[in-house]
């Protein structure tokens, strides 16, 4: 498995659901289950049927999460010295030049993305594009709704 780059902000929240996982939602599914067996015949049971395809979801986020902070390249914006240019974890305040509208990212991990709150993947198309440019340049995205062109106003490391 690749390294999964994620910036400090998103392991310590794929670290917070773990911990809840763990010492919450397992010990409840567990007793779940137990209460469920006690109901007896478990053939017709549904309670029992749905506490086990829990548990099973449950166990494989587990799994899931694991694995991607064994293989996780934790990265911290604010020690990046990338002089200017847009790299992981940068923060980025684009101009759309069509529309004239200004937007501002940061780009971070698959995980971590969330395009309400400004979060944008690095495996994104207007990510790709923005990587390795600086202020003043002007990336190119194609988008599902055509050609997009947007300048690079601001890359902050916060």
């Amino acid at each position: 498995m690749a390294t999964i780059p994620l910036t400090v902000k998103g392991a310590e929240k794929l670290k917070q659901e773990l911990h809840r996982l763990k010492t919450i939602d397992r010990p409840a599914v567990i007793n779940a289950i137990s209460e469920a067996r006690a109901q007896g015949d478990l053939s017709e049971n549904a309670e029992y049927d749905a506490a086990k395809e829990k548990q099973g979801f449950i166990e494989g986020r587990i799994k899931e999460i694991e694995g991607k902070m064994s293989n996780a390249q934790i990265i911290d914006p604010t020690n990046v010295d990338a002089e200017g240019r847009v790299v992981f974890g940068a923060t980025v305040k684009l101009q759309d030049i069509e529309a004239g509208a200004t937007v501002e990212y940061q780009i971070v991990g698959d995980d971590e993305a969330d395009i309400k709150s400004g979060l944008i993947s690095i495996s994104s198309p207007i990510a790709r594009s923005l990587i390795g440019k600086y202020e003043g340049d002007v990336a190119h995205v194609q988008a599902p709704g055509g050609l997009r062109e947007y300048e690079v106003l601001e890359v902050k490391y916060i």
